[in-house]
């Protein structure tokens, strides 16, 4: 079966070659993308459907969000705005709730915010563990993520749990639980920071995870700099995630590197933190991704048109800059060759926004402005499931 989108105000493809469109149509063939270009000239399809002069474009990528929890820490939050800097050491507390949570409430809550995630417009997403930190749990949790999407992430070196040795939990990580929780994820992670693991108890796990069959991405330079950035680059690690504090080293090894550097503006607006550098990172040749890094803690939101918004006015990144951040820049964070732009053969996930231009995400923020989502080919609906 085939599906003519017509009526496309301008279609934003992120493929150089192909740049923007005007007065566009689009054709989809089962799963993929079978042509695009310019209305006038579009083949006869099974079906259509006239978008009206609405933007389209690819869907976003979210490559960085920690959605497998339970609990709240809304205090904390009230606690920031107040003065107190934000640390590491909050993660414990949703570590005990999530222990203590049911698979169901886990899956319940997981599904509650992939749909708010497909909401925003988001049609792949990352989903890392990492609030278990013991074996049963973090294997509870990759199992419940890899449910909702193929990106899963082990990141049972979150923080050192309390009650155990530091180096008895680096050998529990690199060893049980890692076994435990392979078979179920794609990727490896660490939290690569002051109260959470060094340079080289974080090059321990990700090469532990990459002996095991996962690809290494970094949590790196979130409240300090240091050698993170410089481990990921190493490391071919897909994606070093934050990048608050850069050094121009920092900057010159990801711009020489296939590592992209995923930025997390959501984070620092929720932490009242120093923004990242995105502009050096662009300006030396950097590829840049933008995630929502979703998570109870440091950032509790859903919303990646906010994080373009938020890039734009708060990173000096141009909205072209970070819509390809959030759609092709999340497909490199990921190493995937099938998403993140708009183009025959890709698989054909895409949104319709309900506006002219994807200049709107940045121009009007914080207004729900995705109206229609083909994932695979398939029309989604966008309603959001019921908090149970």
């Amino acid at each position: 079966m085939s599906l003519l989108l017509t009526g496309i105000g301008l279609l934003a493809t992120q493929d150089p070659e192909l740049g923007e469109i005007v007065d566009a149509a689009l054709v989809i063939e089962d799963a993929r993308i079978g042509w695009l270009g310019r209305a006038g000239q579009a083949p006869a399809a099974d079906t259509a459907v006239d978008l009206g002069g609405r933007c389209v474009l690819p869907g976003f990528v979210d490559s960085h969000a920690h959605l497998v929890f339970a609990g709240d820490r809304a205090a904390e939050f009230a606690a920031r705005m107040t003065g107190r800097p934000y640390t590491a050491g909050g993660i414990r507390s949703t570590v005990a709730a999530t222990r203590a949570a049911s698979d169901e409430r886990l899956r319940l809550n997981l599904a509650r915010l992939a749909a708010e995630l497909r909401a925003a417009g988001v049609t792949t997403f990352e989903c890392k563990s990492g609030y278990g930190l013991d074996v049963e749990t973090e294997q509870r949790s990759v199992r419940i993520a890899a449910e909702q999407t193929p990106e899963v992430t082990f990141l049972g070196a979150h923080v050192v749990p309390a009650g155990i040795e530091r180096a008895d939990y680096l050998d529990l990580v690199c060893g049980p639980m890692l076994a435990a929780c392979a078979e179920h994820a794609r990727w490896v992670d660490v939290f690569c920071e002051r109260g959470a693991f060094d340079v080289s108890e974080s090059r321990a796990v990700l090469q532990a995870g990459i002996a095991a069959g996962l690809r290494p991405r970094i949590h790196a330079n979130q409240l300090t700099a240091g050698g993170a950035v410089a481990l990921a680059v190493e490391l071919d690690a897909a994606s070093a995630d934050h990048c608050t504090h850069l050094s121009p080293a920092d900057i010159d090894a990801l711009a020489g590197s296939d590592t992209v550097a995923t930025l997390l503006p959501l984070v620092e607006f929720s932490t009242r933190s120093p923004y990242p550098d995105a502009r050096g990172l662009l300006d030396a040749g950097a590829t840049v991704a933008l995630a929502t890094d979703c998570n109870p803690g440091s950032g509790f939101s859903t919303s990646m048109p906010l994080a373009i918004a938020l890039a734009v006015r708060e990173m000096r990144m141009t909205p072209a800059e970070a819509v390809y951040a959030a759609t092709a820049g999340g497909a490199k964070a990921l190493r995937r060759t099938d998403i993140g732009r708009l183009t025959v053969g890709m698989r054909a996930d895409l949104i319709a926004l309900d506006a002219p231009g994807y200049l709107h995400l940045a121009y009007r923020p914080g207004v729900p402005l995705v109206a229609r989502m083909w994932q695979a080919g398939q029309e989604v609906a966008l309603g959001l499931s019921p908090t149970q």
